[in-house]
């Protein structure tokens, strides 16, 4: 018989088993292969002497394990570069420069290392070589209003667009639309230069142009479409009046559309995804069936209203512990991708933490049963946890402590919930994203 405490830490060692998998220096590693001045690219072969310098740029959490990865590789090769990541995520790297901003909401550093990402694009010759690295929190982290829209004001937008719980793709089609960088802008910057893309992907389906907006591929949305995502949440009337009369003149052709399919200069792009979270959830499932559990991966896919998400698999759950379906107990259920959390209250959390609080709430005296949430890049939402950890015992925990779990869960105030029982998933900046992961492990 496994005790839960047995349980909570065989949780903690999958997810990070799951994590390490993804690790974006090894990855960028197992992608790019040198053999003297041939460079291998997931089996394109690029002969180095044909190019006069190799710069890389890019944005993303993962940027800086992104870098050490191809500085391992290409060492005194990389010429230069410019690469924008999240506040806290800088690491030591030699050939490249680091610029650390905000997310998920820009800021003005944020402007800043856009501007420097840009003004290496523009210096790429015909005979050069561009690397672009992108991961997770691209969009944020890369930001170059449009003319006459200030950075104030697309946080509004983003900000709005946040905390009405719309898709990430979503919010990226209005994003590409009122920047000089998102949905391929980036690739026609660097044009003429060949440009080489690696992507450690954040987006449920490992869609190209929706991780980081789709900087360097083709953009598939339009201004209408932007349009078409603020009026679906009621938000026409409220984004500046410069946003909508950017996005409306875009409508209407008087402002160029993004680059799309079939544009002369994306013959000579490559893009390769190096990761993403199917890779993680195969790796922590192997690491459960190592421990002993029984295991089955639900999806790499997962979307939708967090709590329901979360007692869909509190569900499973008491059906293992009940009938021993789908899975004979010790059962390990595991599942990844990026849900949502429709705000309504004030207060402190993330997608992860609310995950495990609302299965708490369905698990609720059921003993055996440990659940565990975690983003994968080590963050959740605005706060310093990856997420959080629960089990059948965690609302009666709290309440001897004076708190309310379904007013918690209410006010999506799920920080200071977790934290008064010291059931915070803290593991610091990973160096990685690839959204999130999901354990049901079952006793």
């Amino acid at each position: 018989m496994r005790t839960e405490a047995q349980l909570r830490e065989d949780s903690r060692q999958i997810f990070a088993a799951g994590v390490a998998a993804v690790d974006p220096a090894a990855a960028v590693r197992r992608v790019l292969r040198r053999q003297g001045e041939q460079l291998q690219v997931a089996g394109k072969v690029y002969d180095l002497r044909r190019f006069a310098h190799l710069y890389v740029i890019g944005a993303g959490k993962a940027g800086a394990t992104m870098v050490q990865g191809v500085e391992a590789v290409l060492g005194e090769r990389v010429h230069g570069g410019a690469v924008v990541v999240k506040y806290g995520h800088a690491l030591p790297v030699r050939r490249v420069t680091l610029y650390e901003a905000g997310h998920p909401l820009p800021d003005a550093a944020g402007v800043r290392g856009a501007e420097a990402v840009m003004a290496v694009a523009r210096q790429a010759q015909a005979d050069d070589l561009v690397l672009c690295l992108l991961s997770g929190g691209g969009s944020a982290l890369l930001p170059a209003p449009s003319p006459g829209i200030t950075l104030e004001e697309k946080q509004q937008v983003t900000d709005l667009l946040l905390a009405c719980g719309a898709r990430i793709d979503e919010i990226n089609a209005v994003r590409k639309h009122l920047s000089q960088l998102k949905g391929g802008q980036l690739a026609r910057l660097v044009a003429p230069a060949t440009l080489v893309t690696l992507v450690l992907s954040d987006v449920v389906g490992d869609r190209l142009d929706v991780i980081a907006s789709g900087p360097t591929v083709p953009d598939p949305t339009t201004f209408a479409e932007a349009l078409a995502v603020l009026a679906r949440y009621d938000l026409l009337a409220r984004v500046p009046a410069s946003v909508r009369r950017h996005l409306e003149a875009g409508q209407r052709g008087e402002i160029p559309e993004t680059p799309k399919p079939g544009e002369a200069f994306f013959a000579r792009t490559q893009t390769v995804i190096v990761g993403n979270n199917r890779m993680a959830l195969l790796a922590a499932q192997a690491e459960a069936q190592a421990r002993g559990y029984a295991t089955l991966v639900l999806s790499s896919t997962v979307q939708g209203e967090t709590r329901d998400v979360a007692r869909m698999h509190a569900a499973m759950a008491r059906e293992i512990r009940s009938s021993g379906l789908p899975l004979w107990p010790p059962a390990c259920l595991l599942s990844g991708g990026e849900t949502t959390v429709t705000l309504n209250g004030g207060g402190k959390g993330g997608r992860n933490q609310e995950f495990a609080l609302a299965a708490a709430l369905d698990l609720a005296g059921l003993p055996g049963v440990v659940v565990l949430s975690g983003g994968t890049d080590g963050t959740d939402g605005p706060t310093d946890a990856a997420g959080a950890l629960a089990d059948g015992h965690t609302v009666a925990r709290a309440q001897a402590l004076g708190l309310d779990a379904a007013r918690c869960l209410q006010r999506h105030d799920a920080y200071p919930f977790f934290a008064a029982l010291g059931d915070l998933l803290h593991t610091g900046p990973t160096g990685t994203n690839v959204m999130d992961l999901h354990l049901v492990l079952v006793g």
